[in-house]
């Protein structure tokens, strides 16, 4: 026997054993990574790590560290074959109210009529549960082609039925308590205690989907089946006998296509039906007491004798809590509370079952499951070609992850994102909105005017409200152009390719490759950044990812960088820009490498995941972002930007007395900004309006600029020297995130992180801005 991590491309293998422990172990366990199963090497990671395989029909990814972990012994070519049935016998499916051949258990009375329905929404990362959801509810929450695009719990209304509700979940591979959305997903059924699941499966990857609804159906809830992509598999030469899996599940299996709304009608209205009448999946044993698995079918009925009373307390349902306490599920365990001989029966029970089985607890039971699993299979399911859109990002790959071309590739990508954004298309349109905008304001200005309005209002609209306002709606179009771009990447699948290969790039300075999707959207905005973290499955990388994210410069600072470079650095845009964003990711990693020797020692969890088709992003999901991150831009531009321009204007138009003053410097914001001006007097930075213009910064971003076009007006020249401006730009790019974005942290993390974030980022923003400024002076700038 040899480890998993010496195999080479293309070679096969059986494994032996599976090592590690605890959660991480079961991990492995509940992915297919079993004893008994066969896997083949399909590619390494451009620098060697990590690697992904192929196992029970579909490609995971692993560290090369956690390869080590698994014995292997090779195999000149696989054994199993996953054999399927040939063709399915025509048989018409049961309508609503006739006898299901699922054979529904009714262990209640149906509930009355006009009874709320509460569904919970259940399936695997990136099986079109989003998707599903917004077909489903008529909503438009944000759908990905990344693993994780669902991080909390969404609530809408079932359309045509105003009485049931349905909560899309994150998506999970299975109910142990390793990653936290797990935690959340389990934690929601076993306490909500829903009228109903819909789970949703991808047809295409229907062995690796299973795992997770084998454990669904042991919790007892009624549950309808939804196979999503089934438009994939037939268009694959493919096919599902549903009557039959219908039978072997015990619950009823509904076809759909979400994307393309087939099937979700004939979804909800077996959905309502279930739940209404409370018929729960048939009372079943995965496991045949004649076949290997007798050992654990044996196991299995005993510690349900041994616990049925402790679960009836706890409310849990008793064969999804025996299973998980024979894996050693701890948190489960706790809530039963067993008395100290139970306990020492439970490890009786299980020490012999291992003992009989020839296999320790936790590999005893997901084995049980994927040998029913493919039972399933081979006499339901007629297997596919190989897909177009496999075949087709096998070709991609070939580029966008090459061993010598991934980083290239990625590089190239994201240099022409930020020429076109800040140098070609949002400049184009940002220039025809500005112009468009100035206009407006003289046409207002010399509306008002001719009106006779007072001097003091028509300085409050034009240059208060228009000044400030109206030239942060300029950069609406450059924030568009960036989300677009970052859409495409997202949706097509390339997103999950970065994360795959630079991985081990990552992990040098403590974080998985998965924390490269949080810190990507940080580009467009910390915020969502901040709450995508929560796909990441360690609290540590987590909290370190989220520390990390406002050194990736958001898209609300662009107005901050486009105002400087066109005022001092003209025909530059796309060398300065591209140089900051460079300067504050080098400073992130050096940050990073900070916090890993002091706040977060120890190793990044381990990379564990599938790498969905590349697939055409769907222009209605590129617009629904578009649209809701332009509407986010414009209801902050008209609530907080409007109310701290409104506020900026006030305070700079007015002193103590509040009567109106001439000249800024005698206003009540020049007396506020004065005092905390010496702080920025070694930057080269200690004019108030500049003090007054950061302050503003902490509400949004994007004040900044306003707040800079109230008190200078056309004089912002004259005030800051070029190295003055760099200085600024420098110290806006690392400088504390807006209170949105600490409020996020807070909810994440907590007050004290929170606070931490706004003095760490205003100090490391102080000491770079200084250290900037001392080195240009030295090279004479």
């Amino acid at each position: 026997m040899q480890s998993l991590r010496k195999l080479k491309v293309g070679q096969s293998a059986v494994i032996r054993t599976v090592g590690g422990k605890g959660a991480l172990r079961q991990h492995f366990l509940d992915m297919g990574v079993i004893p008994g199963a066969e896997v083949t090497i399909t590619k390494f990671a451009p620098m060697g790590d990590p690697m992904e395989l192929e196992i029970h029909g579909y490609e995971l990814t692993l560290r090369l560290m956690d390869a080590a972990r698994i014995e292997v012994e090779p195999i000149a070519e696989r054994t199993n074959s996953h054999k399927h049935i040939s063709e399915i016998k025509e048989s018409a499916h049961p309508g609503l109210g006739e006898e299901g051949i699922y054979h529904s258990e009714k262990e209640a009375s149906p509930l009355p009529a006009g009874t709320p329905l509460h569904f919970a929404l259940v399936g695997n990362q990136n099986c079109g549960k989003t998707t599903l959801f917004n077909k489903l509810t008529g909503g438009n929450q944000h759908v990905g082609n990344f693993p994780g695009v669902t991080v909390d719990k969404k609530e809408g209304v079932i359309r045509g039925f105003s009485h049931a509700t349905v909560t899309d979940l994150p998506g999970i591979y299975s109910m142990s308590p390793y990653t936290s959305e797990e935690i959340v997903s389990r934690n929601f059924v076993l306490q909500e205690k829903p009228q109903g699941i819909i789970n949703i499966i991808d047809a295409s990857n229907i062995e690796r989907n299973l795992y997770l609804t084998m454990q669904i159906l042991e919790m007892n809830i009624p549950t309808v089946v939804a196979l999503n992509m089934m438009d994939e598999v037939t268009g694959n030469g493919g096919s599902i006998d549903i009557n039959g899996m219908e039978a072997m599940l015990g619950v009823p299996v509904i076809p759909i296509s979400a994307i393309h709304n087939q099937g979700v009608d004939e979804l909800i209205t077996h959905a309502i039906h279930i739940a209404q009448n409370q018929e729960r999946p048939r009372r079943q044993d995965f496991c045949d007491k004649n076949d290997h698995q007798g050992a654990v079918h044996r196991s299995l009925h005993a510690v349900i004798h041994l616990i049925e009373d402790h679960a009836e307390r706890a409310g849990l349902p008793v064969r999804f809590a025996a299973s998980k306490i024979i894996e050693g599920d701890e948190l489960i365990l706790s809530q039963l509370k067993l008395d100290q001989n139970e306990t020492e029966m439970l490890e009786h029970i299980t020490g012999q079952m291992e003992k009989e089985r020839g296999l320790d607890r936790s590999a005893a039971i997901a084995d049980m499951r994927f040998d029913f699993i493919q039972k399933v299979c081979e006499q339901t399911v007629v297997k596919p070609r190989e897909s177009k859109e496999s075949i087709r990002s096998r070709r991609i790959d070939k580029i966008l992850t090459g061993k010598f071309t991934a980083i290239p590739c990625f590089i190239a990508i994201m240099i022409v994102v930020f020429y076109l954004t800040f140098n070609v298309i949002g400049a184009f349109l940002q220039n025809l909105l500005a112009a468009g905008i100035d206009k407006l304001t003289e046409l207002t200005s010399a509306g008002l005017s001719s009106l006779g309005v007072n001097a003091t209002i028509q300085s409050l609209v034009v240059d208060g409200i228009f000044s400030g306002v109206g030239t942060i709606l300029s950069f609406l179009p450059v924030i568009v152009v960036l989300f677009f771009f970052l859409s495409l990447l997202e949706d097509s699948g390339y997103v999950a390719r970065v994360a795959f290969f630079m991985d081990k790039l990552l992990r040098k300075i403590g974080l998985s490759g998965r924390s490269i999707v949080p810190m990507l959207i940080g580009f467009g905005c910390t915020v969502p950044a901040v709450m995508s973290t929560r796909t990441l499955p360690s609290a540590r990388d987590r909290k370190m990812t989220i520390l990390l994210t406002p050194f990736m410069s958001c898209s609300a600072k662009l107005p901050i960088y486009a105002f400087f470079v066109s005022a001092f650095f003209p025909g530059r845009g796309g060398l300065i820009m591209s140089a900051l964003y460079l300067f504050g990711i080098f400073l992130g990693i050096v940050i990073a490498l900070f916090y890993r020797k002091t706040l977060f020692r120890g190793e990044p969890v381990p990379f564990v995941m599938e790498l969905p088709n590349y697939r055409l992003p769907a222009a209605k999901n590129v617009c629904q972002l578009l649209w809701e991150k332009a509407k986010d831009f414009l209801e902050r531009a008209f609530s907080i930007i409007l109310i701290a321009t409104i506020i900026v204007w006030f305070l700079q138009s007015f002193d103590l007395h509040l009567n109106m003053v001439e000249n800024s410097k005698d206003s009540i914001l020049a007396l506020i900004a004065g005092w905390i001006s010496p702080l920025f007097a070694p930057l080269g930075l200690a004019d108030w309006r500049i003090c007054t213009a950061l302050i503003s910064g902490f509400m949004a971003k994007e004040s900044v600029v306003s707040t800079l076009q109230i008190l200078f007006a056309d004089d912002v020249n004259a005030a800051i020297t070029s190295l003055g401006a760099i200085t600024l730009l420098v110290f806006c790019l690392l400088y504390t995130p807006c209170v949105a974005a600490i409020t996020a942290v807070k909810r994440e993390l907590g007050k004290k992180y929170a606070l931490f974030v706004v003095g760490f980022q205003c100090a490391v923003a102080w000491l770079a801005a200084f250290a900037v400024k001392i080195l240009l002076s030295l090279c004479g700038f």
